[in-house]
């Protein structure tokens, strides 16, 4: 997942959001919601470190502390969204207004913002219901605060994204009044129905669709057919507040936002450069070489952001060069590093993981977290080795460029790299040691890389370089959790509707084999993964999808990891994969320039896929072990 939208439409939407603020108190604000964000990240590193010190030292923690934390999490998640609309920078799948130009681009992005101002308007009044129902319960969350005061966060931040997403909707008053229009109509339709709802779901959903392919942000899709379907039921929209709540404060899912932070201080200090020199001196010297240090780079730093984007615009201006000089051509360096780009999805740390054993454990289908992290090792190996070996036989044999192997630049670079080296070991002794929760192993994990980039190395600056740090990784996890938050909303009416249970029978009827379904289900997931971030299609599919694969006797970790395989696979399969459009923005080429360039690896690697597939044993070995 990432922050970054493609070519022409990332200028266009930062040029609506960059409008000179001509108050002093609209920058003061500004400067109070980044310093709020701050504050509330560091606060969440710090308290579950302390806790595991005071747990060693004194044999209890923190009293609350677990709960202060889960509840930073919504406060992050909210005023993240916030910001990222301030910024422009909400995520987006659309790719419609790339190929559009003037005036018809000018009305798309018009168009589309004045939908998704009235659909965030509806989300704020539903959580200020909700909110307001929660008084009357009177329940406190901790140290006499009442749970109601914090959950206003909710209404305040989707009052704040509407105000800014009308604002952007055009450079000029006319814009303006036409986005207003629009919003004023879906206000009013939904207050006052001119007919029964349930007739008007059809135009209700494909308004949401419009105002998704014209580039309004996922959330607004997610959330908007969320809202016209419980309204058509006459359902209080409330509910929707009330599960973006409950998903948002679970105790497991701290561990993104921190995993997330440690990726982005690693990503913003001297990391990517050091693990380069450390690939390139051990194995720079055998054919490929170059082809190896990408692809190890790419799942190094993947595997901790969770966000395969970030990595292609962090890392692919400093990869290429070198697949160039080795005389890889430009072509398949791309496609290479393109498709490497997501192949630490399934090593633990990375954030899908720890998500989907959040919503399948949910969905009643129990998945430790500590097995799901053992059983995505070999699989990811697996996709790793078949991206390097295509890389080193794209490889010429002799290259001029070829450097021999060193042992004491090899030792020099392993032992300047070091303390990044160990990262993963930190993550992964803390969780199965046994001296820390997933939560704390994550905190743990960030404090310790902040402490090597800024105290070790020095290659970030504690107050020149981390606030901008923090509200970068902040932006990020707001845009996931806006989008987490409606899409519970979204599965919970699925879930009432019945949808996995008629799903169930239809495929047992349908489908008497469960190798039949495991192929026909490889290729639901591809297309899932192809059309939806990775995330809402955690939150969306995986509780469809459980009871189904349970009927076929499916293990539910095998499920796991085949689910993100495919998904995985999903950021690279045209049309509309999204690392092919955000390869096409990092390195200036055209979308059918990049598919070409990524179409051998996504056959080699859909190959991997339908071998993680039928093989359970891949994903079972390790996790077999432990029991």
């Amino acid at each position: 997942m990432n922050t970054e939208l493609p070519t022409e439409e990332a200028r266009t939407v930062r040029d609506y959001a960059s409008e000179p603020t001509r108050s002093r108190f609209i920058r003061f604000l500004h400067g109070i919601e980044s310093t709020f964000l701050i504050t509330a990240l560091v606060v969440m590193m710090l308290l579950p470190v302390t806790e595991i010190f005071m747990r060693a030292g004194f044999g209890r923690g923190l009293s609350g502390g677990s709960i202060i934390v889960q509840h930073l999490v919504l406060a992050v998640g909210m005023i993240g969204g916030a910001i990222a609309a301030r910024k422009g920078r909400l995520l987006s799948l659309s790719t419609l207004t790339t190929f559009l130009t003037g005036r018809w681009k000018d009305l798309a992005h018009t168009v589309s913002h004045g939908i998704a101002t009235g659909i965030t308007v509806f989300l704020c009044v539903g959580s200020l219901q909700f909110a307001l129902s929660s008084r009357q319960l009177g329940k406190i969350v901790i140290y006499d605060v009442p749970t109601w005061i914090v959950q206003l966060i909710i209404p305040i931040a989707f009052a704040l994204i509407a105000v800014r997403l009308w604002w952007q909707s055009s450079h000029g008053w006319k814009g303006r009044l036409l986005a207003s229009s629009l919003t004023v109509a879906i206000l009013l339709i939904g207050f006052f129905p001119p007919i029964e709802p349930e007739s008007l779901v059809v135009a209700g959903l494909v308004v949401v669709l419009i105002g998704l392919i014209l580039g309004a942000p996922i959330y607004v899709g997610l959330g908007g057919a969320a809202l016209v379907l419980f309204w058509s039921e006459y359902s209080p929209i409330a509910s929707l507040a009330l599960d973006h709540y409950r998903l948002v404060v679970n105790p497991s899912l701290a561990a993104i936002p921190l995993f997330t932070l440690a990726g982005y201080i690693l990503a913003e200090g001297g990391a990517s450069k050091r693990l380069i020199r450390v690939f390139k001196a051990v194995v720079g010297s055998v054919r490929g070489g170059p082809a190896l240090v990408a692809v190890c780079v790419c799942g190094f730093f993947t595997t901790f952001t969770g966000a395969s984007g970030v990595t292609i615009l962090a890392l692919g201006g400093l990869l290429l060069p070198v697949l160039i000089a080795a005389k890889i051509p430009e072509r398949d360096g791309i496609g290479l590093l393109t498709a490497s780009s997501s192949l630490g999805i399934l090593f633990p740390p990375c954030l899908p993981l720890i998500l989907y054993a959040v919503v399948a454990t949910g969905a009643g289908s129990h998945v430790e977290l500590g097995s799901l992290f053992l059983g995505g090792i070999i699989p990811g190996l697996l996709l790793v080795g078949l991206t390097a070996g295509w890389g080193i036989f794209r490889a010429p044999r002799i290259t001029e460029v070829q450097d021999k192997f060193e042992p004491k630049v090899a030792g020099a670079a392993l032992w300047e790299a070091k303390w990044e080296l160990l990262l993963p070991v930190v993550a992964l002794v803390s969780l199965f040691g046994g001296f820390a929760t997933p939560v704390e192993a994550a905190a743990l994990t960030a404090f310790y890389a902040l402490v090597i980039e800024t105290v070790v190395y020095r290659d970030l600056h504690l107050v020149k370089d981390l606030p901008r740090v923090l509200g970068e990784c902040g932006l990020l996890v707001g845009g996931v959790l806006l989008i987490l938050g409606v899409a519970m909303g979204f599965t919970n009416y699925l879930i009432d509707a019945q949808i996995p249970d008629m799903a169930v029978e239809w495929a047992t009827t349908h489908i008497k084999s469960p190798w039949v379904f495991l192929l026909a289900l490889n290729a639901f997931l591809i297309l899932v993964g192809c059309l939806m971030d990775i995330y809402s299609a955690i939150i969306v599919v995986v509780p469809l999808i459980v009871p189904v694969a349970h009927a076929f006797g499916i293990n539910p970790l095998h499920l796991g990891i085949i689910f993100l395989a495919n998904l995985e696979l999903g950021f690279l399969t045209p049309p509309v994969g999204m690392n092919l459009f955000l390869s096409s923005y990092r390195f200036n080429k055209s979308v059918p320039t990049v598919i070409r360039s990524v179409m051998p690896l996504l056959i080699l690697l859909a190959f991997g896929v339908l071998l993680i597939t039928y093989l359970p044993g891949l994903s079972l070995f390790l996790p077999g072990l432990l029991k």
